[in-house]
């Protein structure tokens, strides 16, 4: 980020961490920091990168974008 408080600047990732806790963590009570630090991992490597679509690469998830960009 270029400037303090700008969340402008790091829009991208401002909005995985949105949809992070809109779809994890605002709907799970997590009994530790153990817990939720497997469940943010399963999430991401489980659901956002292999399955999520996502609308900036054309409605495929990121894994999806890798194997064709290769």
């Amino acid at each position: 980020m270029s400037g303090k408080g700008n969340c402008y600047d790091n829009s991208m990732v401002e909005s995985f961490f949105k949809t992070l806790k809109s779809e994890l963590v605002w709907r799970t009570v997590f009994q530790t920091r153990t817990e939720a630090t497997a469940a943010i991992g399963r999430y991401i490597d489980g659901f956002y990168n292999p399955v999520r679509r996502h609308s900036a690469l054309d409605f495929i998830s990121p894994l999806q974008f890798e194997r064709r960009a290769a």
